[in-house]
């Protein structure tokens, strides 16, 4: 083990168990750092104990990279691994899973860089996963103007071509469903991704004839791929709760049967959305799926796993998951309106 491989790993073990976010930020500064120095540096570092003045270094990130570089599994790390279950093979559904159709990176409000997360999803065993930061009306997410969405294209492009991600990146998007149902960014732009996820992430309690509309239209327009978190319930964590928005289910369930329009089981624990009587009611309309872990940093792919188990119970066959296609198969589902 080497400081900068138990300093990724730390900060993505804290950011799967959802801790506090400063946590994992404190170790990501740190590996920052150590990364900006050679190997020996970090060790004469250490040795004369400037890197405990260092800035981006605590205490506790000190501890790890004095134990790691010593050749040792930092005693934290140990912790974190014990807690979370490293090691566990995947198992069912979840060893089925090709990839991940809603991911975020720090250009909207994502925690790391577009690279970092597409290391983190070869990591995680996935083939090719889409990146999808926020459309422009989601200000508090920072979400990307048809100017940075196409600048970030040609970063993704760049990442692709490099050849050393170890994953495909897709591009994408998570657009707004507008209050009239419009989705928030340019059809020319949206015609040049690969993945549309739309999601409804205002006036979440409206009344559920304006809401069915609303989510009827995206639905039907061409560019929609993954109707994404689609009660927008939340049911824990430092958000709180949230019920979930009122519709007519069977109709939008049935819209995204006709159109071809995945429903997004999302994984993140505190939305398990949809609930199981509405992931029923849409396996039961004939719908497709798609198992996303709506991850913000890099250790949230470990959520897939959550997302895969509920799959599983509800008795999904694994060909209606289309995060268990290959990458063509998905494409040619994905683009077939663009």
């Amino acid at each position: 083990m080497d400081a900068p491989a138990a300093l990724e790993e730390i900060a993505r073990l804290l950011e799967q168990e959802l801790a506090n976010p400063f946590k994992a930020k404190a170790f990501r500064r740190a590996l920052a750092v150590v990364e900006s120095l050679s190997a020996d540096e970090v060790a004469a570092k250490l040795a004369d104990g400037s890197l405990k003045r260092t800035p981006g270094i605590g205490d506790t990130t000190y501890e790890v990279i004095a134990e790691a570089s010593a050749g040792a599994v930092p005693a934290y790390l140990a912790d974190l691994r014990e807690k979370a279950g490293v090691g566990a093979a995947r198992t069912g559904l979840h060893a089925l899973l090709r990839a991940d159709l809603h991911c975020h990176s720090e250009w909207s409000d994502g925690t790391t860089s577009i690279a970092a997360m597409a290391h983190a999803a070869a990591a995680a065993g996935l083939e090719y996963f889409a990146l999808t930061d926020h459309s422009p009306s989601l200000r508090v997410a920072n979400g990307l103007t048809a100017e940075r969405l196409a600048s970030q294209l040609e970063i993704v492009e760049a990442l692709n071509a490099s050849g050393e991600l170890g994953v495909r990146i897709l591009p994408g998007i998570e657009v707004d469903i507008l209050e009239d149902g419009s989705l928030d960014q340019t059809p020319e732009m949206l015609d040049r991704l690969d993945v549309v996820v739309a999601s409804v992430h205002s006036k979440l309690r409206s009344p559920g004839e304006a809401m069915t509309e609303r989510m009827l239209r995206a639905v039907a327009d061409p560019h929609t791929n993954v109707l994404g978190h689609c009660t927008g319930r939340l049911v824990r964590g430092s958000r709180g709760t949230r019920p979930q928005s009122e519709f007519d289910a069977e109709a939008v369930f049935a819209a995204c049967a006709a159109n071809g329009v995945a429903v997004e089981i999302n994984s993140r624990p505190e939305r398990e959305d949809p609930p199981d009587e509405l992931i029923a009611l849409a396996l039961g309309a004939g719908c497709l799926f798609s198992i996303d872990s709506d991850g913000h940093a890099p250790g949230h792919y470990a959520f897939l796993r959550l997302g895969a188990a509920r799959a599983e119970t509800a008795g999904i066959p694994s060909e209606r998951i289309v995060t268990t296609w290959p990458v063509d198969d998905l494409l040619a589902w994905s683009r077939r309106n663009r």
